[in-house]
């Protein structure tokens, strides 16, 4: 809360003025030296963005360039890199921006911003690599000061060196006029090491449902903490228009203790802990956030809309820097029952004087007629009671030292997948496992050769099948396992294949199915024997419309039930095909030598497919990475591409919430990158977890997929073996994408979350008003037996 009152009195008097330059201390020192684009006179009147004062310290100011944002609910983002190469920390963010037409703001680092252009929009996405919050605004919040000692670590060989801005213009109504935007904030950086790193925890509902006209909704969320020590300094609450009161607790040994509690419909700053609470390994994070659906006439969900909710708790902690973890998330309730006990303060709504509540929602002309002395009279007095406990807080040592002490006492545990033991890995009788999915009741489904063996002897120098002559395979080749105790629950596909490949399950529970010896595509229903559909000509290689070459796998979009098939071996693309069959386009060509670009494939080998996102991602096997791609055009959208791959990656699968899994290839000899397997936040690309199996090892994983609730499987084309593998700590995981991880939950009004926000709009609109306010060689010989399958 500190300097509230001086920015009540600024936004009393000069609330209009949405463009103000940084007119501080700061301005009369000296011109950092920074090349980097000016900033536009018509925000600050001149182009100093890095000022130097003293020695160690500087400020950077990070601005819109003067956009005019055209449409409600535009999220725009520009990037500015951290003008030093070492290591620095900042520890004082202010913000420049009014509620008038900034619905939010929320400040990133990361090591490569997703465009280069002076701002972009935000459907392109923040950060090409791992993004971390690093702080956030809304509702005319006042700055944010860090303790003493501590710092948000950026620069050097680990920080961030690029901040990326994203700022939420909600209604944009008052840029009727056309005027420029120059919203933003000063941060306040230094060169001197701080003893305790800064990170941000951010608590949020994705399941709330809100009755229409019901006086009293819970949103709870709960998390078991499996970390070092931290030390929580600040918190923040989020809702929209229907919050009461967001409150947050550490629960430790039944005992509930509050971290923050405040009404979201007042500035929405970050607020300092009264009393420090520190957070040690296996404590409880627990937060409610109650509404009220009163006024309401259809259900309210949680998502990105004018007519959508939100319950996010913000949670500021300080962490030794040995041990330090820049961002954390919990979304989820893992002990509804506990919530039995929730302090009753909880859910007694906080009051807002309709002075401060019109002043908040830009009611403008009433507030000047208000009594601002009243205002400022209550600001003086909070302000007073948050410095009385000022220096307990800022006593960095004094909790260094108390954190020193109870690390001693703890493990430090990560998020991670581990083996399940109880799975029987080699005793499943499979032959080689090319292809994994799970069907609609998250049953296992698996693809295997049966008695058949792709080895050196299987194609000729064209790619035409040696072994025709042994007929299909006789064995059933699509096994249905059940996920907890692989007991068989159904198997189908008898004599239809000759070397089974690629699997996929659409939403009706059809099979989808590619066959490099007959190069061909199959559909089949669960009970069918005869196959629905099939793409391509028996035994005949090709790479026209009607011909495939060695297809390695198919994947089906659930919205529009267009046909997406990566082709394959010896072809270099990605066809589209209609619902029913019918050729729409390719993308796609052969690696150049020397260089992979942008659409090349060296063996599109696997497919996962994006739909809230309406991208498809492939495997691109020889080239060691994963590309992306808009399902509307073919357009390429990023690469994932990680040294700790190898040479190859043979196989991707997405989990709605923002997670891929990946396995990678056997090395080559000399080489030191392992086999195994990989899961990846989405949204940056950055590698949260690797896994692989502890009975026994990889020899080659050939299909991954994975499920909602944890569970990874693989399959292993040599060891003709299915790997199962769990999350031994899902909660409190960093990096989630959490726009991406809310389209996939019921209700969820998608729109907003395209641009990677974790606030939604609370702009109100008129009920009727309608509109949304958020393997593959080319022409070559098969490779050898131990790297083609």
């Amino acid at each position: 809360m500190a300097g509230f009152v001086n920015n009540l009195l600024i936004l009393v008097l000069l609330f209009q003025n949405i463009c103000l330059g940084f007119r501080g201390p700061l301005s009369v020192f000296k011109r950092y030296k920074y090349t980097s684009r000016s900033l536009s006179s018509e925000c600050l009147g001149s182009d100093q963005t890095v000022i130097s004062f003293g020695l160690s310290d500087f400020a950077l100011d990070i601005r819109m360039p003067a956009v005019t944002p055209k449409e409600s609910d535009t999220y725009f983002c520009m990037s500015v890199p951290l003008p030093v190469n070492d290591e620095a920390y900042v520890v004082d963010f202010k913000p420049h921006a009014s509620m008038d037409t900034v619905h939010h703001m929320l400040l990133f680092g990361c090591n490569e911003p997703s465009s280069t252009e002076n701002y972009w929009d935000c459907d392109e996405g923040t950060c090409k690599d791992k993004s971390n919050i690093l702080y956030a605004w809304a509702r005319n919040a006042p700055p944010t000061r860090l303790p003493k000692g501590v710092g948000f670590r950026v620069g050097g060989e680990t920080g961030s060196r690029y901040f990326v801005l994203q700022v939420h213009y909600g209604d944009v109504s008052a840029f009727r006029d056309k005027h420029k935007d120059c919203s933003g904030v000063t941060l306040h950086l230094t060169h001197q090491k701080q003893p305790l790193i800064a990170g941000m925890y951010l608590m949020m509902s994705v399941n709330t449902v809100i009755p229409p006209g019901r006086k009293v909704v819970n949103a709870d969320i709960a998390c078991h903490y499996k970390r070092s020590p931290m030390h929580l300094f600040a918190y923040r609450v989020h809702t929209h228009r229907l919050g009461k009161v967001v409150s947050g607790y550490r629960v430790r040994n039944g005992q509930w203790t509050l971290i923050g509690r405040q009404s979201p419909q007042l500035p929405q700053a970050f607020y300092p802990v009264k009393y420090p609470v520190d957070i040690s390994y296996d404590d409880i994070l627990a937060a409610r956030c109650v509404f009220s659906g009163e006024g309401r006439t259809t259900e309210t969900h949680i998502g990105g809309t004018a007519n959508d909710e939100m319950c996010n708790f913000y949670i500021m902690y300080y962490m030794e820097a040995k041990h330090a973890v820049s961002y954390m998330t919990c979304t989820q309730n893992a002990n509804p029952d506990m919530f039995r006990n929730i302090p009753q303060e909880a859910n007694i709504p906080i009051p807002v004087k309709s002075d401060v509540l019109k002043m908040m929602h830009g009611h403008h002309e009433e507030t000047k007629n208000s009594d601002a002395s009243s205002l400022l009279q209550q600001a003086r007095k909070e302000e007073e009671e948050i410095l009385d406990q000022e220096t307990k807080d800022n006593d960095a040592s004094y909790l260094l030292q108390q954190a020193k002490k109870e690390q001693t006492e703890i493990l430090d545990q990560d998020f991670h997948i581990e083996e399940a033991m109880e799975w029987p890995v080699l005793d499943l009788k499979l032959g080689q496992v090319s292809g994994l999915a799970l069907d609609p009741e998250d049953n296992l489904v698996v693809f295997h050769r049966g008695d058949r063996v792709w080895d050196e002897n299987s194609f000729d120098s064209k790619f035409v099948y040696q072994q025709r002559g042994l007929g299909p395979i006789e064995q059933n080749t699509i096994l249905v396992l059940n996920p907890s105790n692989a007991k068989l629950l159904h198997s189908t596909g008898k004599s239809l294949f000759y070397l089974p490949h690629g699997l996929s399950v659409d939403k009706n529970g059809n099979y989808w199915v590619t066959d490099v010896a007959l190069h061909q595509v199959f559909k089949l229903g669960a009970n069918d024997k005869e196959p629905l559909l099939i793409l391509g000509v028996a035994l005949q290689p090709g790479s026209d419309k009607n011909h495939f070459c060695q297809p390695t796998d198919v994947a089906v979009d659930p919205i529009t039930g267009s046909i997406y098939v990566s082709d394959g071996y010896c072809n270099s693309r990605i066809i589209q095909f209609s619902p029913n069959g019918l050729y729409v386009m390719q993308w796609g060509e052969e690696t150049s030598p020397g260089r992979s670009r942008p659409g090349q494939f060296c063996i599109p080998h696997s497919l996962a497919l994006i739909p809230d996102l309406s991208q498809l991602c492939v495997a691109d096997r020889e080239n060691a990475r994963i590309q992306c791609f808009r399902l509307e055009t073919g357009e390429f959208t990023r690469e994932i591409k990680h040294t700790a791959f190898g040479r190859e990656l043979f196989a991707v699968s997405y989990v709605p919430g923002g997670l891929l899994f990946a396995v990678n290839g056997m090395p080559y000899p000399g080489e030191a990158e392992s086999v195994q397997g990989f899961v990846m936040n989405f949204s940056t690309g950055e590698i949260i977890d690797t896994f692989m199996p502890l009975r026994k090892s990889f020899e080659m994983p050939h299909d991954i997929v994975a499920s909602e609730d944890g569970r990874v499987f693989v399959g292993d084309v040599h060891a003709k073996a299915v790997w199962k593998f769990v999350s031994a700590e899902r909660k409190g995981s960093g990096g989630i994408n959490l726009g991406n991880f809310f389209a996939s939950h019921k209700g969820y009004s998608r729109k907003g979350f395209d641009r990677l926000s974790t606030e939604g709009s609370d702009q109100e609109k008129d009920e009727d008003d309608g509109t949304d306010s958020e393997e593959e060689r080319s022409a070559s010989p098969l490779p050898p037996a131990s790297s083609s399958s």
